[in-house]
């Protein structure tokens, strides 16, 4: 008895090693967009909050059952993000810097990660049509301020 188990917590820590292989850069990229960190810098608070959500994934990996782990693995990120939101409230200058954590969130899921409305309003506990409308403020927003001024090249 003891043999099997072995092996089957070998294969799941195998499985889920390939699997954030492949997936852990989109979920470092979409935290990042969440906690407001810079692009192209160290991200620690993306990182830490990637790996509470990496962390929750594995402990529910045996129930997934046909599931997509990627789907798991966001719903845990935005789960993590929304409940530490409060810590995100200055982001630190990342490209959705002027948004509130909420309206990131928002953001991410609809436009990075594609997630239907009625999907990330029942993730969020909230109407569809208030997702909606976080979204449109969101871009309006963006729009709103155009892009970041680039630096000038050397």
């Amino acid at each position: 008895m003891g043999e099997r188990r072995r092996a089957r917590e070998r294969r799941r820590a195998r499985e889920f090693e390939a699997f954030t292989a492949g997936a852990a850069g989109r979920l470092l990229h979409a935290a990042a967009l969440l906690t407001g960190e810079p692009a192209g810098r160290p991200a620690p608070v993306a990182e830490e909050l990637l790996l509470v959500a990496l962390a929750r994934t594995y402990a529910g990996w045996d129930r997934l059952c046909g599931e997509d782990p990627y789907e798991l693995a966001r719903r845990e990120l935005a789960a993590s993000f929304a409940h530490t939101a409060w810590r995100h409230r200055r982001p630190r200058g990342g490209l959705l810097a002027r948004l509130t954590p909420r309206e990131r969130l928002v953001l991410v899921l609809r436009l990075h990660e594609d997630v239907a409305e009625e999907q990330t309003a029942a993730q969020l506990g909230l109407p569809a049509e208030r997702v909606s409308t976080l979204c449109r403020h969101a871009v309006a927003e963006l729009r709103s301020h155009g892009p970041e001024p680039a630096t000038a090249l050397p």
